[in-house]
């Protein structure tokens, strides 16, 4: 592997400790540890918390509704954890999840990695069995007899800080790691978990105050220029990525001035205008035969990679996707860039992506090149003509929504993992960042349909979430979007069983597999729980159906029968499976 990795300025956690006061002490106040530990979340900028109750959580618990975080209690952790990764993209800001002890930990650890995965800024409170308890079959008991502390309790794969505080005395230290935390680009996701006596003891010591210092990493000016010399050997290509959605103004004019080919991650769609002319298609997962056409027939020499891990998700990890002189590869963390690839040679830059393409403006002439022919192979739409006999196919209702709501609207949509994803990104089109999103990271069924509740929330807006009838089945919080009048609109794709499990089960040679589910009425579920919704059987209602849904204001499911004998465009994630055995 060749990987090079350049200088960068960006602050090192002593010099943000050395440059700006991470706590201003105030004269002591009597506080419990439970109500200390609310209130520093409340200064670093939370506004949210999402999670489920228990005895062993209750001081936290009534800590936080006394504060002026917005409590939301769900109907199972990993639908709170869920929520909260999706509130974070949708505001910007850290989310608390807090769960009990026991199984309120376990419940929620599948959404917590996926924050891990996705990139977000979660932080995770939990209860603890207090100290005289342990050992003694307490109920729920969480301790080092009855659970593994090792990636749980302590800093590792699922948690980039991890503590159990059994002193009011830490909480300065605590305060201090969640910052610097919080305060770095990327994600951060972090467990402190209280026993409950410690919950209710009185702080010892006076309440630090948190002022986050936030550290940009920078790429120098040498490694900018020797980038530009790379990139005017010859034509190059841009893989836009989900981690490049704050520099979309940036990435277009560069795209423009240099007349390069630009194709997009799932997670990205929309960051780079898919009506752009320079717009090549999404690759991976539901992606465009038209990027491995442009990779195969005009050959870029190299290919700028910007805020994207080309996993297999977003490149199914293609020999065809490595440019002839291999990559530029530019991320935050310095640890991505060679590892889909590694044998590709990949010239690393560890960089803010908006500050960088910033840089290499700079370097670009004004004037937006002029390209002398149509070099670029865009993905094609069809015309879809209505059917008047038999089930909705999918091609037929993603063409309704895309002109319906994402031409017709401002509001978020989002899709589930598995066949509603791959329908997704390869049907619908989007011209404006922060209007698409999926789960393309951890890739757990049941993360869109409870994590559009959170997104709807922090965007104080409708959001809508087109899912699968096994994702509804596992799990939903229509309830909790009730509760709180949530506008949240889910789209049922509703066929009768696991579409993605069964087409690929054939694919790969098996025969003989039950991936069929009884015909579910989610309207009939969803009006149960105090929501609206409406069937469709037939592809002429679904535009009414869909006007009613947008213009609701409560929470609407939308229960759509879906002909199951229409294949999704999941072949290539199915390829990549073949390939691998």
């Amino acid at each position: 592997m060749d990987v090079k990795f350049q200088d960068t300025q960006a602050n090192t956690t002593e010099q943000l400790n050395s440059n700006k006061q991470l706590f201003d002490i105030k004269p002591s106040v009597t506080f419990s540890v439970a109500e200390a530990v609310v209130k520093i979340l409340k200064d670093m900028g939370v506004q949210y918390a999402f999670g489920v109750s228990g005895g062993a959580i209750a001081p936290v618990w009534a800590a936080l509704h006394q504060s002026s975080i917005q409590v939301l209690h769900f109907r199972h952790e990993a639908g709170a954890a869920f929520a909260a990764v999706e509130a974070h993209f949708a505001s910007d800001r850290p989310v608390v999840v807090f769960t009990t002890t026991g199984p309120g930990i376990t419940n929620a650890l599948t959404g917590l990695l996926a924050a891990r995965w996705e990139g977000a800024k979660v932080i995770f409170v939990s209860a603890s069995t207090s100290a005289p308890q342990r050992g003694r079959w307490a109920c729920q008991e969480t301790s080092t007899y009855t659970m593994p502390s090792a990636g749980i309790f302590t800093s590792g794969q699922i948690f980039h800080y991890a503590t159990t505080v059994e002193s009011s005395d830490e909480l300065t230290e605590v305060s201090r790691r969640l910052a610097l935390g919080l305060g770095q680009p990327g994600g951060f996701v972090a467990h402190i978990s209280i026993p409950t006596n410690i919950q209710t003891s009185s702080l010892k010591t006076s309440l630090p105050r948190v002022t986050l210092s936030n550290g940009v990493a920078t790429a120098t000016e040498e490694t900018i220029a020797k980038c530009v010399q790379l990139m005017s050997e010859g034509p190059f290509a841009i893989w836009v990525g989900f981690g490049a959605r704050g520099a979309a103004k940036e990435i277009r004019q560069l795209a423009e001035r240099t007349g390069a080919a630009v194709m997009c991650s799932p997670r990205a769609k929309g960051i780079f205008s898919e009506d752009h002319p320079q717009f090549v298609g999404v690759t991976g997962f539901g992606g465009h035969e038209s990027v491995l056409r442009y990779m195969q027939e005009s050959h870029p020499l190299r290919t700028l990679v910007l805020g994207t891990r080309l996993g297999e998700r977003t490149s199914l990890l293609l020999p065809v996707m490595v440019p002839l002189r291999g990559f530029l590869h530019v991320d935050i963390d310095p640890e991505i860039p060679g590892t889909a690839y590694p044998s590709a040679e990949t010239f690393a830059i560890p960089s803010d992506i908006k500050v960088f393409v910033k840089g290499l403006l700079k370097h670009f002439s004004q004037h937006p090149v002029q390209l002398t022919k149509p070099i670029l192979s865009r993905p094609e739409h069809s015309i879809i003509n209505l059917r008047t006999h038999g089930k909705v196919r999918p091609v037929v209702l993603m063409d309704a929504i895309q002109r319906l709501i994402v031409e017709g609207s401002d509001v978020l949509v989002m899709t589930e993992a598995s066949s509603s994803s791959a329908w997704g990104n390869y049907m619908l089109r989007f011209a404006k960042p922060h209007r698409y999103r999926n789960c393309s990271g951890f890739a757990s069924m049941g993360h869109i349909t409870t994590g559009v509740v959170g997104a709807a929330l922090a965007r104080r807006g409708k959001a809508i979430a087109i899912v699968g009838d096994g994702a509804m089945l596992m799990n939903n919080e229509i309830s909790t979007a009730v509760k709180y009048q949530i506008p949240v609109v889910w789209i049922v794709l509703n066929d009768g069983h696991y579409n993605m499990c069964d087409r690929g089960m054939g694919m790969l040679g098996f025969q003989g597999v039950d991936a069929n589910i009884p015909q579910t009425d989610f309207v009939k579920i969803a009006c149960g729980m105090g929501a609206d919704g409406i069937r469709v059987e037939r592809e002429a209602d679904i535009e009414a159906a869909l006007k009613k849904a947008m213009a609701a204001i409560a929470p609407f499911v939308v229960d759509v029968i879906i002909d199951p004998t229409q294949p999704a465009p999941v072949e290539s994630r199915i390829q990549s499976l073949m390939s691998q055995s």
